[in-house]
């Protein structure tokens, strides 16, 4: 049984708290909401049909039906995805799904990371570097701001925490289509917080005489965080989990902020994220397994709380 089947939830918010205004390029009555597991091969020039395919990269041959291109897509934009999370429904066929998972990992395209419980039998995969070139290798021209797709796992640390993510998406997801949103694209903490530490060090770069502290006044912060909808809060900038950016039927921009919270969470962080108006989701407990995720915990019964 999926994670998915077995998650019970709490609706948190009636519409999203922070946002990009402006309008599109796009009409958005031409362009209807999208399954949000299928916004991730949007721009991609992959196979979309239930027959396998040919896929070339270079000198290097693979081939991929519509599932399997998504599977690797969504794969590759969080980092880390327990495979169960990935079946398209409780009605798909089992040794379809399955034989989509081993195909990609004989190809080379995805990787094992971990494994949750023996009793749940569910393993945690990850995009590899050959994964990755397919996706980048076949981006339309007009792709430019397209999803970013990444290897491996950011933190090897917080693997139970990270696979939670892609699940967390899907709820926040299904709620926004739901409303009439079209989600574009998503972005991660990690590289949110990549892109403020090069704006942080900018004004340093080619200096002999720096001494590597931050080159940025508290006003210049709190101008990049807004422009980036991120709270700034007590002086600091709150990094949420996931953005996802999504686009209303009257042509408004904005971003979802989301956080995954984990037993090890604080009153005072979990204040700050509360403060900065994500929509959180609270994960309890099970365990992870394996070489990079042994002892960690995991959460086969997520569940959304409203924290005040």
């Amino acid at each position: 049984m999926s994670f998915l089947d077995d998650a019970r939830w709490q609706d948190t918010r009636e519409r999203p708290t922070a946002g990009r205004g402006g309008g599109s390029d796009t009409d958005p009555r031409d362009t209807g909401p999208l399954d949000p597991r299928d916004v991730f091969t949007q721009g991609l020039d992959l196979p979309d049909g239930g027959a396998r395919e040919p896929v070339s990269v270079g000198d290097e041959r693979y081939s991929l039906r519509g599932s399997e291109s998504r599977a690797l897509a969504i794969v590759g934009a969080f980092r880390v995805v327990p495979v169960d999370d990935l079946r398209d429904g409780p009605d798909t066929a089992g040794d379809r799904w399955h034989g989509d998972i081993e195909h990609l990992r004989a190809q080379g395209l995805i990787r094992h990371v971990a494994s949750v419980d023996r009793e749940n039998g569910t393993d945690l995969v990850s995009l590899t570097e050959r994964g990755r070139e397919v996706l980048e290798a076949h981006r339309s021209e007009n792709n430019e701001r397209g999803q970013a797709f990444a290897v491996g796992p950011a933190r090897e640390r917080e693997l139970s925490h990270d696979a939670q993510v892609y699940r967390a998406y899907l709820r926040a997801a299904d709620r926004l289509t739901e409303e009439g949103a079209r989600i574009e694209r998503i972005t991660l903490e990690h590289d949110l917080k990549r892109e403020y530490q090069r704006f942080l060090q900018e004004p340093n770069r080619g200096r002999r005489d720096s001494d590597g502290r931050p080159g940025r006044s508290r006003d210049e912060i709190r101008q990049w965080a807004e422009e980036r909808d991120l709270a700034y809060v007590d002086g600091r900038v709150q990094f949420p989990d996931l953005q996802i950016e999504h686009l209303w039927p009257d042509g408004r921009r904005e971003v979802e902020n989301v956080e995954v919270l984990t037993p090890h969470y604080r009153g005072q962080h979990v204040s700050g994220k509360a403060s900065a108006g994500f929509t959180m989701f609270r994960v309890k407990g099970a365990r992870v397994g394996g070489r990079t995720g042994r002892g960690h915990k995991f959460d086969p019964d997520l569940a959304e709380e409203l924290l005040r």
